[in-house]
């Protein structure tokens, strides 16, 4: 999960990721001037969208070079928000309680076992506040398994090219993504290689582990769309509630 040369080429391999889409999804299920935990933020890009739109936010990143990278853009663009390195399995030290927890990006999907996703729905249970939504976004099964598998993604411009190459993981619904990219520096061309493994589950499985965490009114919807998943869906959206009701 810990990015290395990969945080300071990610924005410019992201530069067609509808970032714009999430935040329209989110904004769904919240409230104007909401206090948002953005989990897995990255280098900022849901976090500053969302501060854009009046929210209150803190980010949350296992790569301190990409927290460095979204503080550094937090400063440019003139905007408050707090991001803090964590892991979304150990979070702690929180002195207020959210409206709102995003987890973003398909970040939930470097969690490899069931045991990591159901310590990191407990922790998002915990920071919420009674009425709070966790919304967070995850591979399909199918994508993992006909998507996925034996694909070859490139890019090339004058600055950086990246050949990334896609196969079959260990585990069921997993895929390991090795990522070759070059960066020009002067006349001459740095090589970094990466290797980024993920996983996910059906939806009656995450489903199954909110509801051991605490939540109700489990909703899932696909591919940016409000309808239901299709067999095809390559991106499951789910949404869900902690209770008003203090038991």
């Amino acid at each position: 999960m810990i990015y290395q040369g990969f945080a300071g080429v990610y924005d410019e391999l992201m530069t067609h990721a509808p970032y714009e889409e999430w935040v329209q999804w989110i904004k769904q299920f919240i409230e104007p001037n909401t206090n948002i935990i953005d989990v897995g933020c990255g280098t900022g890009e849901i976090s500053l969208r969302l501060a854009e739109h009046g929210h209150t936010v803190t980010g949350v990143d296992l790569s301190e070079e990409m927290l460095a990278l979204a503080q550094q853009k937090a400063q440019a663009q003139h905007q408050s928000i707090q991001f803090l390195h964590q892991d979304m399995r150990e979070l702690e030290g929180f002195d207020e309680v959210f409206k709102a927890a995003v987890i973003c990006c398909d970040s939930l999907n470097y969690l490899k076992n069931e045991n990591d996703v159901k310590k990191t729905f407990k922790n998002m249970f915990q920071l919420l506040e009674a009425g709070g939504v966790l919304l967070f976004d995850v591979h399909t099964p199918y994508k993992m398994e006909r998507v996925f598998p034996g694909s070859t993604y490139a890019d090339q411009d004058e600055e950086i090219s990246y050949i990334w190459q896609s196969e079959q993981g260990d585990d069921l619904y997993s895929v390991i993504h090795e990522l070759s990219f070059f960066v020009k520096d002067g006349d001459m061309y740095q090589r970094y290689d990466e290797t980024h493994e993920q996983r996910t589950f059906t939806f009656d499985e995450y489903a199954s582990f909110l509801k051991s965490a605490g939540f109700e009114c489990i909703e899932v919807t696909a591919d940016f769309t409000n309808e239901s998943p299709r067999e095809s869906a390559e991106r499951y959206f789910i949404s869900a509630k902690k209770s008003k009701t203090i038991v």
